[in-house]
């Protein structure tokens, strides 16, 4: 019936949009502390999400996602591809401190749907002091998905990169 499709219609929930509250917090990065060689250095990471698909959530909801995304979806069962720009302070050479990364990353609901806490797994490709490298990284997130630690590492043929990150979300 007519008057039924059209209330299941008025039932669903849209995907977010920006707002500039949104944005303004979506530029501050979160913290890193890079290993490289054996040397730490300070980083920061911020990270656009273009496209997002929750598996865990309810049918009556959209599952994709495109650019906002709210904590419920992510951490409730999700696959995401990213796009983080970096600074990372390993070279004199202010220019050379910046990169690029883009990847996948899973997330996994463990406690409460992911609200309490959930696993993150990734592997992404990250353009970093005119090297191209892989990394493979693997997360934990609490407080509604707020707060998290992502451990990533990146075989290069100097030994490797350690990145610590203490992931900041603002929804």
């Amino acid at each position: 019936m007519p008057g039924e499709a059209r209330a299941q219609t008025e039932g669903e929930i849209g995907s977010p949009y920006p707002t500039w509250p949104w944005i303004v917090t979506q530029l501050v990065p979160s913290p890193e502390l890079v290993i490289q060689d054996g040397q730490p250095a300070f980083g920061a990471r911020w990270q656009l999400t273009p496209v997002l698909f929750s598996f865990g959530i309810h049918r009556s909801q959209r599952p994709w996602r495109a650019f906002v995304v709210e904590p419920i979806v992510r951490h409730s069962g999700s696959l995401e591809w990213y796009v983080s720009p970096e600074y990372i302070a390993l070279d004199d050479d202010f220019s050379r401190r910046f990169g690029l990364r883009t990847g996948v990353r899973s997330y996994v609901p463990l406690i409460e749907r992911g609200d309490y806490l959930s696993l993150s797994f990734g592997t992404s490709v990250m353009r970093f002091q005119e090297q191209t490298a892989v990394a493979y990284e693997v997360g934990a997130h609490v407080l509604f998905g707020f707060l998290g630690t992502l451990l990533s590492y990146s075989p290069t043929p100097e030994g490797g990169r350690f990145i610590s990150t203490l992931q900041l979300r603002f929804f």
